[in-house]
């Protein structure tokens, strides 16, 4: 083997997936790619000079062949990658850099709003052929991780800019709290505080009813019997009998309800029926209650929360699937 062939082996056996010893500041002649975190892929090429100097190229300007090593001696590419990315034509399995390039406007928001569209653009164009190599696959993989940064950036951004709006909302929300909630709570005290009287002057008022009622249906029994034993010609006996009925229908009237209330119009308060579910059998109620798409959701839910905890149910088997994550 000669000179000229060795000193190529290291970068030639990496490529073909055999990575020999390696050691920090020692560069070994080849071709390799790096990057800055988040960045963009970087071509670059290190060699051995005639004067036995190491010299190393990033993209296209000079750097030190060590610092360049140290970066970049787990990425070797092939020739051929290396020069299409020279080239600007980038790399097979990296999405393209986004068109808006550098030329970004100075606001953050329209900055990253002009980022995200080139990128959707580029990467609705990519998705209308299906991915049939490795290299586009990973691809999409890389451009799914860009848009969540973009995704990542955009809730950050969001963050700070709403963060004194929430701020000076809390501090109003904060200074109003006491006398929004304190008088309120006092409120319904005072109704709870009156409540039973209330309840127990409904009470009385349901006896009074009561009583009115039997009152009118004594009267008008009277009435009625009167009427059939009185003689036609009998008009006193007629009359009693009417006037009894009268009485029986005033009676009737006196019978209505009267609803039991304290205060004056406009700071009234009286008892209000207010209606809830008390659950006596609880099976009964779940098997009513089961296609109730609320109850379905509910039943989900629950099922998806013991599964993933290794919980076996009845009724409820393990599925699972393959997705792009």
């Amino acid at each position: 083997m000669t000179a000229e062939t060795s000193i190529w082996t290291w970068w030639q056996n990496a490529l073909a997936g055999n990575v020999g010893p390696m050691h920090e500041g020692q560069p070994e002649q080849g071709y390799y790619r790096t990057r800055f975190k988040g960045g963009q892929w970087e071509p670059v090429a290190i060699w051995l000079d005639e004067a036995g100097s190491w010299l190393a190229m990033r993209g296209e300007r000079m750097v030190d062949a060590g610092d360049a090593w140290n970066f970049c001696r787990t990425h070797p590419v092939s020739y051929e990658a290396y020069q299409k990315a020279i080239e600007g034509a980038g790399w097979d399995d990296e999405p393209p850099a986004p068109a808006a390039g550098h030329n970004l406007p100075a606001d953050p928001f329209e900055a990253l709003k002009l980022e995200f569209l080139s990128e959707k653009e580029q990467a609705e164009a990519f998705m209308k052929t299906p991915i049939k190599t490795q290299d586009q696959a990973d691809k999409a993989a890389i451009w799914s991780k860009r848009l969540t940064a973009i995704k990542t950036k955009a809730e950050s951004l969001h963050k700070v800019e709403k963060q004194p709006h929430l701020d000076a909302g809390r501090s109003v929300d904060n200074k109003w709290r006491s006398l929004k909630e304190d008088p309120d709570t006092l409120a319904k005290k005072l109704k709870a505080h009156v409540t039973p009287f209330l309840q127990e002057q409904q009470r009385l008022e349901y006896e009074r009813q009561q009583r009115e009622r039997d009152e009118a249906e004594r009267k008008r029994r009277e009435a009625e019997a009167l009427a059939a034993q009185a003689d036609v010609s009998d008009t006193a006996a007629q009359a009693e009998a009417e006037r009894l009925q009268q009485e029986a229908n005033q009676q009737e009237q006196a019978a209505q309800a009267q609803k039991a209330q304290a205060g004056r119009t406009g700071a009234r308060v009286s008892l209000r029926t207010f209606v809830s579910a008390r659950i006596v059998d609880y099976d009964k109620a779940i098997k009513a209650l089961s296609n109730h798409p609320e109850m379905k959701a509910l039943v989900e839910t629950l099922a998806n929360r013991a599964i993933r905890a290794g919980v076996e149910l009845d009724g409820v088997e393990r599925f699972e699937e393959q997705r792009a994550a």
